[in-house]
């Protein structure tokens, strides 16, 4: 009998649109590990509703990750895309694990100090703010995870869900398997295009400073060339040079060359033509997953079809651990 591969899970809200740095990080190393892994890739809308937010519009944004995930090389055919609000088990096994988490623990959370700071100023904290990452903990519990690639701002977040499946199997029994956290060591760190000391984000308020994955070429190459620099026209990657340095390293993402080899090719070069030469690198990067886009966003039944393949393989999963986790906490079997 051959052994049992290990499983992957990693989730993303669906908000926003999804940019280089999330394809570079994140969404093309999750492409490389399909044929080793068994992998579960979510896209969370649950955690999508605990800042204010339009239904069609989250609606909408669901569909078009999904459609996006696939052209990025996210196969359905090999790995499981579900939408989380289609799975019994998110919710419920949040509420136990809730039931063992210290609520001074989830105050001292870093993204939930800076997020409530922006919702104090709209006049309204849910507490599902609070709560977010205790189902997040859910979210890669319930599927009995190995482990979970995510980025640095989300490190914090899986050491709780360590901790919580810690305090579960110490309180109950030994359950869950206590998740490695992964962060990919090939996965580059795209910063903002106007502000390079901070990461490439959706939710950044200048739009010029990131590149989304479905802007048009033209559109790519100008943000490119409006890109932030440094003075001097050196072309070379150091903490003194951040513009630079971001430029380097999307392009080095871009077509596989070491940042080493990107400083001999453009020595003596200006930044004007060295601009030209990573938006030429990044918009051919994106052309094949646009294309693929253009082919299967539109077709509501086919992405129908991957989100419930997907559902019924991650729902298979959640059943299992959540009959065990409610035997463990005491709950009478349903008949």
């Amino acid at each position: 009998m051959s052994e049992e591969r290990k499983v992957i899970l990693t989730c993303a809200q669906p908000t926003g649109h999804l940019h280089l740095g999330n394809y570079f990080g994140a969404i093309r190393n999750w492409a490389s590990m399909l044929d080793d892994f068994e992998c579960f890739f979510g896209i969370v809308d649950q955690h999508a509703i605990t800042v204010p937010y339009v239904p069609a519009d989250l609606r909408q944004a669901t569909y078009r990750n999904l459609a996006l995930y696939i052209a990025c090389g996210l196969d359905p055919l090999k790995c499981h895309l579900f939408c989380q609000s289609h799975i019994t088990g998110h919710t419920e096994l949040a509420w136990i694990l809730g039931c063992l988490c210290p609520v001074g623990q989830l105050e001292r959370m870093t993204q939930y100090k800076d997020k409530s700071q922006r919702q104090e100023a709209a006049g309204f904290i849910g507490a599902g703010l609070l709560n977010y990452p205790v189902l997040m903990a859910a979210d890669i519990l319930l599927y009995n995870a190995d482990r979970v690639p995510v980025g640095e701002d989300q490190k914090q977040h899986v050491e709780l869900c360590r901790d919580l499946a810690i305090k579960f199997n110490n309180t109950y029994s030994e359950t869950f398997r206590v998740p490695e956290v992964y962060i990919p060591k090939t996965g580059a760190r795209i910063k903002s295009l106007q502000d390079p000391l901070k990461k490439m984000s959706k939710s950044d308020a200048n739009q010029s400073g990131c590149v989304y994955l479905l802007d048009p070429s033209h559109v790519i190459r100008k943000k490119i060339r409006s890109a932030v620099t440094d003075s001097g026209s050196e072309i070379r990657a150091s903490d003194d040079k951040p513009g630079i340095f971001n430029l380097l390293t999307m392009m080095g993402a871009a077509t596989g060359k070491s940042t080493e080899e990107l400083e001999r090719a453009f020595t003596g070069s200006q930044y004007g033509p060295f601009k030209d030469a990573v938006a030429d690198a990044v918009i051919r990067v994106l052309e094949p997953v646009q294309a693929s886009y253009a082919a299967i966003h539109g077709d509501k039944a086919y992405l129908d079809a991957v989100f419930k393949a997907g559902a019924a393989a991650a729902q298979a999963r959640a059943y299992r651990m959540l009959s065990k986790v409610y035997r463990k906490a005491g709950f009478v079997p349903r008949t």
